[in-house]
């Protein structure tokens, strides 16, 4: 039989906001996988998949997650963590890989899929979805991300300053991911198109460090990397005005 690899989604940091699904999903895998820097430190995956899953079951694969410009060194952290996981559904029916948020959103999921795809053909690929950053921030903050016929744009802060300044011109709601160390240009773009006094962002969410504030009080230092923004579309018209 194939063996199957499962990327699921374990949520912004609060180990509350992992789904039921979610959680038997851990449970029922032989191994679970997390993603760790080639600093060694536990990630958030990790500390949240600790909550569910005794330390016995729990593998950790380094992965080039702090590396942003060499992108040769990156690519060789993927082949390697893919030849580990690729080693792990040899000998095991069924391995998990926890990932932040969703598993189709931004992940690392996506590359090792695609990596251990190629070298275990047969693999068996799914994935659980997880509670976003974008959506816990909502919640916490009270921004509503979306109404009526109102358009949502998911843009990351590594893209650069000039694609979040064409979706803030745009219409509905803007969400930007990973943009703490954009911060001073994210400031800037909000103030040029008028949408810095709705706008909130937030960090470390679900976590004792956990800081969400308004947009205004952005001062251009740097914010931490995995920072989340939400500019909320300009409503008019009351109740029901975008329908």
């Amino acid at each position: 039989m194939s063996s199957r690899l499962i990327g699921v989604g374990v949520g912004p940091g609060d180990p509350e906001l992992v789904t039921v699904k979610g959680v038997n999903a851990l449970r029922g895998a032989d191994v679970v996988v997390v993603p760790v820097m080639d600093t060694g430190e536990r990630g958030r995956a990790e500390a949240t998949v600790l909550h569910y899953v005794g330390a016995e079951k729990v593998v950790r694969v380094v992965f080039a997650l702090n590396e942003r410009t060499d992108r040769a060194r990156r690519e060789a952290a993927w082949d390697a963590a893919g030849e580990r996981v690729a080693g792990l559904l040899r000998e095991h029916a069924a391995v998990a890989f926890a990932t932040i948020g969703d598993p189709n959103v931004y992940s690392t999921f996506t590359y090792l899929a695609q990596t251990v795809g190629a070298l275990v053909p047969g693999t068996v690929v799914e994935t659980v979805p997880g509670i976003t950053a974008m959506q816990d921030l909502a919640a916490r903050s009270g921004a509503v991300l979306t109404e009526g016929t109102e358009p949502l744009t998911l843009v990351p802060g590594t893209a650069g300053s000039a694609v979040l300044k064409d979706a803030l011109h745009g219409p509905g709601t803007v969400v930007a991911y990973k943009f703490g160390r954009q911060a001073a240009e994210v400031a800037e773009a909000l103030r040029e198109s008028g949408r810095l006094d709705d706008a909130v962002w937030g960090s470390a969410l679900g976590l004792p460090e956990e800081s969400v504030r308004p947009a205004g009080e952005l001062d251009g230092a740097q914010l931490p990397y995995l920072s989340t923004l939400i500019a909320p579309a300009r409503r008019e018209g009351g109740r029901g005005g975008k329908l």
